[in-house]
């Protein structure tokens, strides 16, 4: 029991240490530096070195006790820090998520509508305007390169706004939005109230994937909260603006893949797991073959709203 007790204390440190204690730190750091230094002396180096040598000089921090003291405090203020980080991070979600039901977001949501819309016009146009060079084997159609790739582009161009028209006012909300219409679809069952049943079902080996998607996506929003408190920090000096728009940035780029990556994930239990669920519910037989009809899906959906 001992050894086992150890090694979860040490997991239970180190995530402490790497989640909490050190992001907190660096800010605090940065906090320092920017107090002291101010946006007039921002790269006053000597100024900084003074400040060290001064505070090092006090005989207080010469005793044992104060030291220790001393490095409590720091830890538990970036402590603190980290878990206000969390905090706002949980806003972040919420917000990158959002519908959009405020005047704000509708007009956001419109600007990413038409965008789209052009996008798509423009799509359509260029597969209008393929001048085709001949039939190939088998009657497939001949298309020059230079053609389908451009194609391709403005194809990408036009899913970086949004994987179907946007509904909207942020691409993280549409994304989940279209994995529900694209589940709807294909099988008439809504998606909202499908999961939270689907996910007693799920074998492990699922549960740990989508959980690791979702704690990238997580991730993403907390370092966004960084971003957040870099920018508060770049009132008192600039630098942390630096800061602020690299976390700003990273926190997009990763937010997106692991959001894109969980969207495909919870499209993917459906598509495995769903025909399982109906059996379980006594909606199919487990002799039936075939895959998931959308008339049972219309009826997992009844069943999961109470309706009937």
């Amino acid at each position: 029991m001992n050894p086992l007790l150890a090694t979860l204390g040490g997991k239970l440190t180190e995530r402490w240490l790497n989640l909490l204690v050190l992001p907190g730190a660096l800010f605090l750091a940065a906090a320092a530096v920017g107090g002291t230094l101010g946006q007039r002396h921002w790269a006053d180096v000597d100024r900084l070195r003074g400040t060290l040598d001064d505070l090092a000089g006090r005989p207080a921090l010469d005793r044992t006790g104060t030291a220790a003291l001393l490095v409590a405090l720091v830890l538990l203020t970036a402590t603190a820090a980290s878990l206000t980080a969390q905090c706002v991070g949980g806003a972040v979600e919420r917000y990158w998520l959002r519908p959009g039901r405020d005047p704000l977001s509708r007009a956001l949501t419109g600007r990413r509508a038409r965008r789209w819309r052009e996008r798509d016009t423009e799509v359509t146009e260029a597969v209008g305007r393929i001048a085709y060079t001949g039939d190939g084997p088998d009657g497939a159609v001949l298309v020059p390169g230079g053609v389908l790739a451009r194609i391709q582009d403005l194809t990408e161009a036009r899913d970086r706004i949004a994987l179907r028209e946007p509904s909207r006012p942020t691409w993280y909300g549409d994304r989940m939005q279209a994995a529900a219409d694209r589940v709807e679809a294909a099988y008439g069952v809504d998606l909202a109230v499908l999961w939270p049943r689907l996910w007693l079902v799920l074998p492990e080996p699922a549960v740990r994937q989508i959980q690791s998607a979702h704690d990238s996506f997580g991730a993403a929003a907390r370092l966004a909260a960084w971003a957040v408190g870099y920018a508060l920090l770049a009132c008192w000096w600039w630098p942390a603006a630096l800061a602020a728009v690299g976390c700003a940035a990273v926190a997009r780029s990763r937010g997106r893949g692991a959001l894109d990556a969980l969207a495909g994930l919870i499209e993917a239990a459906v598509d495995v797991h769903g025909r399982e669920l109906a059996t379980r519910i006594g909606l199919l037989a487990p002799e039936t073959p075939g895959r998931l009809a959308p008339d049972t899906g219309d009826g997992m959906s009844a069943v999961f709203r109470k309706a009937e």
